[in-house]
C-alpha cells in the first residue's frame, strides 16, 4: 500500500477511498462481489409465487453500549424467539433479525442502515436516538423499508416521514404534562437545561408553545452537549442559578444527564426552595439499574420525574418474571423501553402476517435512481426498494394489539391514541407515584385506564402530597431574587403637584409620600431580601405622562414603577400590576352655586290636584266613618254643629293617628284601617319628598354630572400627564380642543374661578385621590358632582410575569388585613373634604327659613283664636255684669230703657271670672235668667189682685 494514504475500513468490507489508486481497486472488488450477490438475492426473491417465504428478515438499529439499548436488545431477541414459536403469527415463516450497533452516531447510523437495507429487511426497527431517526429517514423514506423507532421527537411525525412510525410516546405530551404541573403548582417561569441536538431542541420548543398557553414561558434556555464534562456543567449551573427561577427543566440523555445532579448537588442547587423536574430519561436510568446505589438516590432526593405509563397486567407480570432467565448476553436492564421493544416486534409480525394474508409479496426491485449513479466506488446501486413497503406502513398504522405497554392504535398524527404519563417523586430509597397524567384527562391521582373519558370529574382532583428537595412538603414559591448583584431599577414620577403621593427628597437625596411608603412596607413584609434603587423619571417641571413610565418598564428599561400609577386596560396588556393599594375613579370638580330656598318649600312634595285630592279624601272618610257610627255611637251624636265638628276633627287627626273617638262598627273599623294605611303611605312619601327637594337644592349647580359636562362644548381640564386625556378622547370623544392640561392645584383653582367664559374650564376631570387632596386646601366653592365614572385603582406596574408582582399583591393583601395600609393613608392623606367640611353638615339641615310658610299660618290662626276667645269672654263678663244691675236697681215707675253698661270693677274680678268655668258661668246665667223670669210673673200678679 502507497505511503500516505489514508483510508477507512468498515465491518463486511465497506471501504471508502480517501486517497490511492489501490484502495479504489480494492473497493471495485469487493462491492463487484455485493452487487452480484444482491443481484441474485432479488432474482431470487422475485421466483417467489403466493406461497409464504420461509424468513422474513428484520433489522435493528441500535446503539448496544447505553442505557436504552441494554434494555431493548434482549427484548427484541426475546419476541423475536416468541414469535417464531408461535403457530398462530406468521404460520410457518420465521422473523430473522439483524441487530446493528449505531454507536450513538448520526455517521455510524447512517452506514449501518445501508448495510440493513443491502439484507432486504421488510421491516427496521429503532432506533431510539432522534439524532440517529432523523439522517435515516431519508434512507427509508427512498427504500420504502417502515421503521418502527423509540425516537420521541416530536418532529418525526410529520408528513415528510411517511415510513416512519414512533412505537412509543412522543415528546409532545411530555411536555404538556410538564406544563400542567407548572400551571398546577402556579409557577410562571422555569430554566429548560437540554442537550443540545434534535431531541433536546424539538422537545423544549413544544414546552415553550405548552407553557405559553399556561401563561408561563422559559425564562431561560441552558444547552449542553451530549458528552458534557463536569466542569462544562457547573459553569452552566452557575449561571442559570443566577436566573429568578428556581423551576429547572431537566430534557437530557439517559447516560448523562446523571452528572447534572452530582454537580448541582455540590453547588447547593438541590435544597429547599429550589424544583428538579426531569422528563423521561431519568426513570429509564434509575429502572435499568434496580436498586440504585445509595449515593445516587442522595442526589435525586426531592426531584419530580416523569415515565411513561406502563398499566399493570398479566402479560407485563409474566414477562418482568421471566426478563432475569433470558438467555441472552448483556445487562439484564429493564425500563419501558423494554416493553415497547418487546411489542414492536409483535406489532411487526402480526401487520407482515396480515400482509402475507392478503396476498403480500416481499419483492424487492431496483432504484431507478440509484441505477444511474456511475463513477462511485459504493456500488449504491446494489440497494433496492421494498415494493410492499407502502401496503405494509398502511397496515402498521391501523394495528389495533394489546401489548406489554398497553393498548396500540394510531391517530392521524401517527401517535398513539392514548398517551399517559406517571408523575413520581424521589423520596427516601426510592420513589413514589403522586399522580398520572393523560390526554383526556389531564392531571389526576388515579390511572387513566380506569377513568370514565366522558366523565370530566377527576379533572378537578390534586396531585398527591410532594417531598420537595430540602425534604420539605411546603411548596416552593419557584423563584428567588436574582443573586447576579444587579438591583431592581425602579421608575418613580417625578411630580411637581400634589407631592403627598410621591416627591423627591434632597436630603438625604431620595423619595418620599404615601405610594413610597406603602412600597417599602410590602417589600419588608417578603421572605427574602429586594434589593433596590429609586430613579426619578421626568425633568421636574411638569408631571410626567405616566404611559409613558409604564411602556418603558415594557421595554426592560426599568424593572418596576412605583407610584400614583392608575391601572387601566392598556397598560395591563403590556405590564403586570400588583394588587390595588387605594381605589381610585374619575370624578368630575365644578363650582357650585347655591340656589335660594322658598317658604313655601313644603308645598312642593305635591301638585295641586295631589294636595286637593288628599283634603277631599280627609273629609270623605270622616262623613263615612260618621254615618256608619251614627246611629251606634254617643262619640258620634249631638248637635249637628257639633257633629260636623267631630267630623272634621276626627278626619283631620288620622294624619297624626291621634284620633280620640273610638269607631264601634266593624265597617267603620274596616274603613278606618285602610285609611290609616293609606295615610301613613302619604305621610312616607311626603317626608321623602320633600327631604330630595331641599337637600337637592343646596348643591345645585350649572353641571350635574358627565353627560351635562360633555354637552355644554366647554374646556375641560385635566391633570399633567393623567391617562384622563385618552380616556377622555378615546371612549367619551370629546373634541382634544376642549381639554386643557393644568400644572398644579393653584392652576386648578384659577382655572375654575375664571369660567369657561374667560379662559379658564367649567370642570376639571381627576382622579379621586387628587381630588381629596385638592378640595382640602380650597374653601367650599368646589364640589365633586356626580358620580365615579370609571373604576379602577391605583398599583405598582412590573414586568411581564415577574413574580414579584405576585408576592408584593400578598404582602399588599396582608397590609390591608393588619391595618397598616390605612394607618400609613391616615398619615399622609388623613384630611378632611374641605376647610369648612365641618360646617357643611350644618348648612345642609332643614332651618327655619323653608318653613316659614307653616309658622306663619299656625301663628295667625293660634292669633285669631285668641282674639275669637277674647271677644267670647268679654262678651260673657259683660252679659253677666248686666244680669247683675237688674237686680240691684228695682224703678217704681216706668223709665225709658237704656243699653247695658260695662262696668269694670277692677282687673281681678275679671281674673276671677275668667278662672270659672264655663259651664259653671252658663249654668248660672241660666239661673238669673229663670229668676228673672219668675220675678216677672209675681209682680204681674200682685198687680192684677
Amino acid at each position: 500500500m502507497m505511503v500516505g494514504t489514508r483510508y477507512v475500513l468498515l465491518q463486511d468490507g465497506f471501504v471508502f477511498k480517501i486517497r490511492g489508486s489501490m484502495i479504489l481497486i480494492l473497493v471495485v472488488c469487493v462491492f463487484g462481489v455485493v452487487h452480484v450477490n444482491g443481484l441474485a438475492a432479488m432474482d431470487s426473491l422475485s421466483l417467489y409465487d403466493s406461497s409464504r417465504p420461509k424468513s422474513v428478515n428484520v433489522g435493528a438499529l441500535i446503539t448496544f453500549d447505553s442505557v436504552i439499548g441494554r434494555a431493548m436488545r434482549p427484548a427484541i431477541q426475546a419476541a423475536v424467539d416468541d414469535v417464531n414459536v408461535d403457530s398462530s403469527v406468521l404460520q410457518g415463516t420465521r422473523l430473522e433479525v439483524f441487530f446493528h450497533d449505531t454507536n450513538c452516531s448520526g455517521f455510524f447510523g447512517i452506514v449501518d442502515a445501508l448495510k440493513l437495507m443491502e439484507k432486504n429487511v421488510a421491516v427496521a426497527i429503532g432506533p431510539q436516538s432522534s439524532g440517529i431517526a432523523h439522517v435515516i429517514t431519508d434512507i427509508v423514506n427512498e427504500l420504502h423499508v417502515p421503521l418502527l423507532t423509540f425516537a420521541t421527537d416530536p418532529t418525526l411525525t410529520a408528513l415528510q416521514y411517511p415510513y416512519i412510525l414512533r412505537v412509543t410516546q412522543s415528546d409532545y405530551f411530555q411536555m404538556y404534562a410538564i406544563a400542567d404541573l407548572v400551571d398546577h403548582y402556579g409557577w410562571r417561569e422555569v430554566v429548560a437545561i437540554f442537550v443540545d441536538d434534535d431531541y433536546g431542541r424539538n422537545g423544549i420548543s413544544v414546552l415553550g408553545e405548552a407553557l405559553a398557553e399556561k401563561s408561563a414561558k422559559i425564562s431561560y434556555k441552558a444547552t449542553l452537549s451530549s458528552g458534557a464534562s463536569e466542569t462544562e456543567i457547573s459553569n452552566l449551573l452557575v449561571q442559570v442559578n443566577l436566573m429568578e427561577s428556581r423551576v429547572f427543566i431537566l430534557h437530557l440523555n439517559p447516560d448523562s444527564g446523571l452528572k447534572v445532579f452530582s454537580v448541582a448537588k455540590t453547588l447547593a442547587m438541590t435544597s429547599e426552595g429550589y424544583v428538579w423536574i426531569a422528563t423521561d430519561w431519568l426513570l429509564s436510568v434509575v429502572d435499568a439499574t434496580q436498586p440504585v446505589d445509595h449515593g445516587t438516590m442522595n442526589l435525586l432526593q426531592g426531584v419530580v420525574a416523569l415515565r411513561h405509563h406502563i398499566p399493570s397486567s398479566d402479560l407485563k407480570k409474566k414477562f418482568v418474571s421471566r426478563w432475569k432467565n433470558l438467555q441472552y448476553g448483556g445487562n439484564r436492564s429493564l425500563n419501558s423501553y423494554s416493553f415497547y421493544a418487546y411489542d414492536s416486534v409483535w406489532l411487526a409480525a402480526h401487520a407482515l402476517d396480515l400482509f402475507l394474508n392478503n396476498g403480500g409479496n416481499l419483492s424487492f426491485s431496483r432504484d431507478p435512481k440509484l441505477s444511474v449513479i456511475k463513477g462511485s466506488s459504493l456500488s449504491l446501486a446494489s440497494l433496492s426498494i421494498f415494493d410492499g413497503g407502502r401496503k405494509l406502513i398502511n397496515l402498521l398504522l391501523a394495528s389495533n394489539y394489546t401489548g406489554l405497554a398497553g393498548h396500540y392504535q394510531f391517530d392521524s398524527q401517527k401517535n398513539l391514541v392514548r398517551p399517559t404519563i406517571d408523575i413520581l417523586n424521589f423520596v427516601g430509597p426510592g420513589y413514589q407515584k403522586i399522580g398520572y397524567w393523560s390526554k383526556f384527562s389531564g392531571l389526576s391521582v388515579v390511572a387513566p385506564e380506569n377513568l370514565d373519558s366522558r366523565n370530566k370529574s377527576f379533572r378537578n382532583q390534586n396531585l398527591k402530597s410532594v417531598v420537595w428537595p430540602g425534604q420539605t412538603k411546603n411548596q416552593p414559591r419557584g423563584w428567588v431574587f436574582p443573586k447576579n448583584g444587579k438591583q431592581l431599577r425602579i421608575a418613580v414620577p417625578h411630580r411637581v403637584s400634589f407631592l403627598k403621593f410621591v416627591s423627591k427628597i434632597k436630603d438625604p437625596p431620595g423619595v418620599e409620600g404615601y405610594c413610597i411608603d406603602v412600597f417599602e412596607a410590602a417589600v419588608s413584609l417578603l421572605p427574602y431580601p429586594v434589593p433596590h434603587t429609586y430613579i426619578l423619571y421626568g425633568n421636574g417641571k411638569r408631571n410626567p405622562t405616566y404611559n409613558n413610565i409604564v411602556q418603558d418598564v415594557a421595554q426592560d428599561k426599568y424593572d418596576a414603577a412605583v407610584g400614583d400609577i392608575t391601572i387601566t386596560t392598556n397598560r395591563t396588556r403590556i405590564v403586570d400590576f400588583t394588587q390595588p393599594f387605594l381605589e381610585s375613579g374619575l370624578v368630575i370638580v365644578a363650582p357650585v352655586k347655591r340656589s335660594k330656598l322658598s317658604g313655601w318649600a313644603f308645598l312642593e312634595p305635591f301638585t295641586f290636584q295631589m294636595w286637593l285630592v288628599t283634603f277631599a279624601f280627609f273629609i270623605f272618610v270622616g262623613a263615612v266613618v260618621w254615618i256608619l257610627e251614627h246611629r251606634i255611637n254617643s262619640e258620634f251624636r249631638g248637635s249637628p254643629r257639633q257633629q260636623l265638628i267631630t267630623i272634621l276633627w276626627f278626619s283631620f287627626l288620622t294624619m297624626f293617628f291621634a284620633h280620640r273617638e273610638n269607631t264601634e262598627s266593624t265597617l267603620g273599623r274596616l274603613v278606618l284601617i285602610i285609611w290609616l294605611f293609606v295615610v301613613l303611605i302619604i305621610s312616607q312619601i311626603y317626608s321623602a319628598n320633600l327631604s330630595s327637594i331641599l337637600t337637592v337644592q343646596q348643591l345645585a349647580s350649572g353641571i350635574t354630572g358627565l353627560g351635562s359636562l360633555i354637552a355644554t362644548g366647554d374646556p375641560i381640564g385635566i391633570q399633567d400627564g393623567s391617562f384622563a386625556r385618552s380616556y377622555l378622547i378615546n371612549e367619551l370623544n370629546v373634541a382634544p380642543s376642549r381639554i386643557i392640561s393644568l400644572k398644579d392645584q393653584k392652576d386648578y383653582s384659577d382655572a375654575l374661578d375664571r369660567g369657561p367664559g374667560n379662559g379658564g374650564v367649567a370642570a376639571i376631570v381627576d382622579e379621586l385621590p387628587y381630588i381629596e387632596v385638592f378640595l382640602a386646601n380650597v374653601d367650599c366653592s368646589y364640589h365633586v358632582v356626580g358620580p365615579e365614572f370609571t373604576k379602577s385603582g391605583w398599583g405598582f406596574a412590573f414586568q411581564r410575569d415577574s413574580p414579584l408582582a405576585v408576592d408584593l399583591s400578598t404582602a399588599i393583601l396582608t397590609l390591608s388585613e393588619n391595618g397598616e395600609l390605612q394607618r400609613i393613608h391616615d398619615k399622609w392623606l388623613g384630611i378632611s373634604g374641605c376647610s369648612d367640611q365641618g360646617d357643611q353638615t350644618a348648612e345642609n339641615q332643614l332651618t327655619l327659613q323653608s318653613f316659614w310658610g307653616l309658622f306663619l299660618i299656625t301663628g295667625v290662626a293660634c292669633f285669631l283664636v285668641l282674639v275669637c276667645f277674647i271677644w267670647k269672654v268679654v262678651c260673657q263678663y259683660c252679659k253677666f255684669n248686666s244680669e247683675d244691675s237688674s237686680e240691684e236697681i228695682e224703678p217704681t215707675e216706668p223709665v225709658r230703657t237704656r243699653p247695658p253698661v260695662l262696668r269694670l270693677a277692677s282687673i281681678s274680678e275679671l281674673m276671677v271670672f275668667v278662672d270659672r268655668k264655663e259651664e259653671e258661668v252658663k249654668e248660672i246665667l241660666r239661673s238669673k235668667k229663670g229668676s228673672s223670669r219668675g220675678g216677672g210673673s209675681n209682680s204681674s200678679a200682685e198687680s192684677d189682685g
